[in-house]
């Protein structure tokens, strides 16, 4: 394929989700004039988020959407160039980085802040996305508080779902949580604290069939695969725990990953294994994944920029 570059830009921000547009707020203050592309979903996982009372500033409270468009105003504001469109190809292998967008054209970039993001993973079932934003969350510590002193299911048998049952014992009557096989993936302790968590009630060998409301989550069917009997148990939330997806893969040969393809990032910094490129947001961080150390991690990227161009003289 040609590598026909049709523009070049300072910096180049991949992704919009809290990372990318802090990350644009900081390089454009900065005078680095960053071009954003905002990728297949401007405002990333905050923009199929409801409620958001976790974010400081916001005291009652504020809509994922609007909270993301308040982001990319700001950005903009300060003079980013914020355009649609996707990375589909990049070459890191020789300076000015080249990065493919829409499968169209080249840009090339002093460098690049790649916020590309992780998406959760869903069962797949129609009601599910149908319901996906009331009462049904891919997050319990964004969207447990919602639910407190009422009745949740949670599916999923690693250590992120035994993590996040434990998280909504804590605020829910009860805990319904399914898991598929007849044991965990969950590390031993934390099976244990599962077990052991009056409030938590496990469903083995089961698989959700179906979420039963209209407009919101009234109950779920949970199916035993062993005896195929169908349990209805009423329920006002429901989370998907079972992991999520970094959306790294345009950039695996040329940046360092976890197995999992997670980007590493040189520890206390947003800096990859390539001099001029850096991460941030949920593409490279699997433990955390709130829209405030996103917000944070963007920020290191466009400073760890700032830096990188002043020792390079490219400022």
């Amino acid at each position: 394929m040609s590598k026909e570059v049709s523009e070049k830009v300072h910096v180049l921000i991949i992704g919009s989700g809290p990372a990318g547009y802090t990350a644009a707020i900081y390089a454009a203050r900065a005078n680095m004039k960053p071009v954003l592309y905002q990728g297949i979903q401007p405002g990333g996982q905050l923009t199929i988020t409801t409620e958001v009372e976790n974010y400081p500033g916001y005291p009652d409270g504020i809509q994922g959407p609007e909270m993301m468009v308040h982001f990319e105003k700001q950005a903009a504001r300060m003079g980013a160039d914020i355009r649609y469109g996707l990375a589909t190809k990049v070459d890191f292998s020789s300076q000015p980085y080249k990065v493919e967008i829409d499968e169209e054209k080249w840009i090339e970039a002093d460098a690049v802040i790649i916020s590309t993001g992780a998406s959760a993973k869903w069962l797949g079932i129609e009601s599910e996305q149908r319901l996906n934003g009331f009462g049904v969350s891919a997050c319990a510590v964004c969207d447990g508080f919602f639910f407190r002193g009422k009745e949740v299911a949670i599916v999923g048998a690693g250590d992120t779902a035994a993590e996040e049952a434990m998280y909504l014992a804590k605020l829910c009557t009860n805990v319904h949580m399914i898991v598929r096989r007849d044991q965990m993936r969950a590390s031993k302790v934390m099976q244990e604290r599962v077990i052991n968590t009056p409030n938590i009630k496990i469903y083995w060998d089961s698989v959700t069939e179906e979420i039963v409301g209209e407009n919101k989550v009234e109950s779920v069917k949970i199916k035993n695969t062993k005896t195929n009997e169908i349990q209805q148990v009423p329920i006002s939330g429901f989370f998907v725990a079972i992991g999520h997806q970094p959306n790294s893969d345009i950039f695996k040969g040329f940046i360092d990953m976890d197995e999992t393809g997670y980007i590493k990032t040189i520890a206390g910094t947003s800096k990859t294994n390539i001099e001029g490129v850096f991460a941030a947001g949920d593409v490279q961080d699997k433990h955390y994944r709130q829209a405030v150390t996103a917000a944070g991690s963007g920020c290191m990227a466009a400073l760890d920029a700032e830096r990188y161009f002043s020792a390079k003289g490219l400022v």
